[in-house]
């Protein structure tokens, strides 16, 4: 599990992960929102893409990552939110619009 302080003895920031998933190469596409704590940007796209990998998706294509500022509202995200706090990595999928 993640430390959930970094190095200034601060709690870390849950980071989200933007993109696109496919469950078998060539298919349809969805997409996908990654929530993780970790140190750095590296290490969240490793981590994603080792999780996202051991869910079965054969290929991704990572869009953008940044720090989440506040607790989302709705639901999946509050409780992908809640699993990232808890050291998890969370992964929410959504039909990727044509």
């Amino acid at each position: 599990m993640q430390d959930p302080l970094n190095d200034n003895d601060e709690p870390r920031p849950v980071m989200i992960i933007t993109g696109r998933i496919w469950k078998k190469k060539g298919g349809k596409p969805e997409g996908v929102h990654v929530m993780l704590m970790a140190p750095d940007d590296d290490s969240a796209v490793r981590r994603a893409l080792e999780s996202l990998a051991a869910e079965g998706y054969a290929e991704a294509e990572l869009d953008q990552i940044g720090e989440m500022q506040e607790e989302p509202d709705e639901e999946p995200h509050l409780s992908a939110y809640q699993g990232a706090l808890e050291g998890e990595v969370s992964i929410v999928t959504f039909d990727e619009p044509i």
